[in-house]
């Protein structure tokens, strides 16, 4: 994921932490808050209760790209954090996408994008 759409302060973290809502997920949390930025921000983490660092890294990478695929379809002007749950490390990274996205989903944030096929089907009618 590009750095321009993560966050990274911990101080942006404390204040989606307090300010946000969060929705759960076997295999992971999401935490989102609205923000004054014009493009949406992504902050992952993975606590030491995930293992050791090897793990920790691991599973905050498959939620880094799983993200990175849907940062289209995400409206700017909001935070949100990804928080790694143990059951993480044994899914398949098709399990994880749809986890992230079915998150998303409920908090309202994933506007999935009209084809090209559907969009000139729609307005030749």
């Amino acid at each position: 994921m590009n750095r321009r759409f993560r966050l990274t302060r911990s101080t942006d973290f404390k204040r989606v932490r307090s300010e946000g809502k969060s929705y759960a997920h076997p295999l992971v949390v999401l935490v989102a808050a609205r923000s004054e930025e014009e493009r949406p921000r992504i902050g992952v983490s993975a606590s030491r209760s995930m293992g050791k660092a090897v793990q920790r890294n691991r599973a905050r990478r498959l939620l880094r790209e799983a993200t990175r695929l849907l940062l289209p379809n995400l409206p700017g002007g909001w935070d949100v954090i990804l928080i790694a749950r143990a059951p993480l490390l044994q899914a398949h990274f098709s399990e994880i996408q749809v986890a992230v996205q079915s998150l998303l989903r409920r908090a309202g944030l994933f506007k999935p994008e009209i084809s090209d096929h559907v969009r000139r089907t729609l307005s030749a009618e």
